[in-house]
């Protein structure tokens, strides 16, 4: 059984603006594209925050950058969801650009952020619901 599985697959076009003054994509906007996956996977599961209940809040995120994105391109983002623990769980991307034939290449991105399930009125962890756990992968 795999560690991760893929939960979540979308596209989006790179903007004019996204690219810097080095005519490339800036770093700063990969965080962007894989939040944007994130939170449509999240909606799509129903489990975005709910401020006055529960919800996940990320700890942290990282990304490695490994080819330039240029507009104007379509990327495809690939989410993978890790081995649950108690109240959290890795999510990880792949950022691959879409070639003139449709189909996602070259991979150009790989990120990945813990989510931590948290109670916001006691500001402490609490164990992930049940219908989150069911959809991440089983030890």
């Amino acid at each position: 059984m795999s560690d991760k599985q893929l939960v979540h697959t979308m596209r989006m076009d790179v903007r004019w603006g996204d690219m810097d003054a080095m005519g490339h994509v800036n770093n700063t906007v990969y965080f962007r594209y894989i939040e944007t996956a994130r939170i449509a996977w999240l909606e799509q599961i129903g489990a975005l925050p709910d401020p006055t209940g529960t919800g996940p809040v990320l700890i942290n995120a990282q990304c490695s950058f490994l080819k330039q994105l240029k507009y104007p391109a379509e990327i495809e983002v690939r989410s993978y969801a890790g081995l649950p623990g108690r109240s959290s769980f890795v999510l990880s991307h792949e950022i691959r650009l879409v070639g003139a034939d449709g189909q996602a290449g070259a991979l150009h991105a790989e990120g990945a952020a813990k989510i931590v399930w948290v109670d916001f009125l006691a500001e402490k962890s609490v164990p992930l619901p049940d219908e989150v756990r069911a959809l991440l992968p089983a030890a």
